[in-house]
């Protein structure tokens, strides 16, 4: 754990730097209807930025580390100042002790300090701390949650981009393959070769792939607005992605990812400080039987003018009280808290078998996507030169005009399921990564490029002020 904050800390400060170094530099290339260049590393930081996820978490865990601040302190001493000023007299006349008749009617005019520090609170006070310092770990582990989740969403936003132009592209290909085969056979039919019913075949054809194009182009136009709305950028903004669909080996088996996660998915140690807040939160219930005892101290001055500094007293002494009986009020909360901590308890176990089925979930999805990638590359090889034999076959007289239809079917498909298995095994393993706790770490290409452009924009600056 203590890993853990150490290297969260170190990221939420190298965030907040880099944040205030982009802040210019990304700001500026935003406008609507520019065509902006964005790879992976810059699609996370701009979400980063713009993202209200990420502040959100960040403000939780100001607010959990103030209540945490706030409870500790309240071992130490209080003290307050109070100044009273009131005129005032009888209703009617009152005999004083002079035997004169009076209303009394005067000034008074009084101040006091008064100190108290907590001695025994019966676990109230600890229990109080405690509560608080779980939640503030819990909002802590919260944002390395909310980073690896963010990762995995801009992630999935722009494979799913990358994806949808693989198709758009292949439904093009598709089209243009068909376009090229019908003026084949129209130079076949216009010389008497072939039947007009391979002429309105490869037509039909052709006016399918079209309906399939205008499909997957509407398609990218969507994710393409889909990663705009993630990072922050205008709607209508133009994407040019820089990284391609790519298979990289992922070298860890199902225990190693198993034993990972056991140690570093935030929902675990959540579930984690879950149980030692209502652990803290019976200690606050149980004290309701048991004694508070507190040390104090008073100074106060009272005088008929004002400002009442005058016949000072003091005094000194220890304060218990204690609940003897509130109707089963305590008992009560006592028996709420500890259902609150068996709650806690199963909520952690069930959070372990979830967390378990994720990752193995995930694990099988990343091979099976995997084997599929190998799978499918030799079956666009071996479409790619059916493809090729079919119009071979088809030129020569020999083949028919449906095998060379059914052969730009087939490549066509080969190629949509080797581009939809390398979708799958990249998003799974991304999925992979965060079911598995990995931490979200700076994206260092971006980093040194915009560290570098920042500050030789600031030595200008420097220069041109001297």
């Amino acid at each position: 754990m203590e890993v853990f904050r150490m290297n969260r800390n170190k990221l939420t400060k190298r965030f907040l730097l880099l944040s205030a170094a982009l802040t210019m530099a990304l700001g500026q290339s935003a406008f609507a209807g520019e065509t902006v260049a964005l790879n992976l590393d810059d699609a996370m930081l701009r979400a980063f930025q713009t993202n209200p996820t990420v502040s959100i978490a960040q403000y939780e865990l100001d607010s959990a580390r103030a209540s945490y601040n706030a409870a500790r302190q309240s071992r130490g001493i209080s003290i307050s100042a109070n100044h009273t000023t009131q005129r005032g007299g009888y209703d009617d006349l009152h005999q004083d002790i002079t035997g004169l008749w009076t209303k009394g009617i005067g000034n008074n005019h009084a101040n006091s300090l008064s100190a108290s520090l907590p001695i025994f609170t019966g676990g109230k006070l600890s229990g109080t701390i405690k509560q608080a310092k779980a939640n503030y770990q819990y909002n802590e582990v919260g944002v390395q949650r909310t980073y690896n989740e963010m990762r995995s969403t801009v992630t999935d936003g722009y494979f799913n981009m990358l994806q949808a132009d693989n198709i758009q592209k292949l439904s093009a290909e598709s089209v243009t393959r068909l376009e090229d085969h019908l003026k084949n056979v129209q130079a076949q039919y216009n010389v008497g070769v072939v039947a007009k019913v391979d002429v309105l075949r490869s037509q039909v054809e052709l006016a399918n792939a079209k309906q399939t194009l205008i499909q997957a182009e509407n398609a990218y136009q969507v994710a393409e607005a889909n990663m705009n709305k993630i990072v922050g950028l205008p709607m209508d903004t133009t994407l040019k992605l820089d990284n391609l669909l790519v298979y990289n080996a992922y070298d860890k088996n199902m225990d190693d990812c198993l034993a990972y996660a056991a140690e570093h998915r935030p929902e675990l140690m959540q579930a984690k400080y879950g149980v030692d807040a209502a652990k803290g939160a019976l200690m606050v219930a149980r004290s309701g039987h048991m004694p508070q005892v507190a040390a104090s101290a008073t100074q106060q001055w009272s005088d008929s003018s004002w400002p009442g500094d005058d016949n000072g007293k003091w005094g000194v002494g220890v304060n218990v009280s204690m609940n003897v009986f509130d109707t089963g009020v305590t008992l009560s909360k006592i028996h709420g808290a500890e259902a609150d901590l068996k709650k806690a308890e199963e909520t952690y176990r069930n959070t372990v078998d979830s967390v378990n089925l994720d990752v193995r979930s995930n694990y099988l999805g990343l091979r099976e996507a995997e084997k599929r990638i190998s799978t499918t590359k030799l079956a666009v090889e071996q479409a790619d030169e059916d493809y090729r034999i079919a119009q071979l076959r088809y030129m020569s007289g020999v083949g028919t005009n449906t095998d060379v239809l059914d052969a730009q079917v087939a490549l066509t498909q080969a190629k949509t399921n080797y581009t939809k298995a390398l979708y799958d095994y990249n998003t799974s393993k991304t999925a992979l990564e965060t079911s598995i706790g990995v931490p979200m770490s700076n994206p260092a290409t971006a980093v040194k490029v915009q560290a570098a452009k920042t500050a030789e924009a600031a030595k200008t600056t420097e220069e041109a002020a001297k």
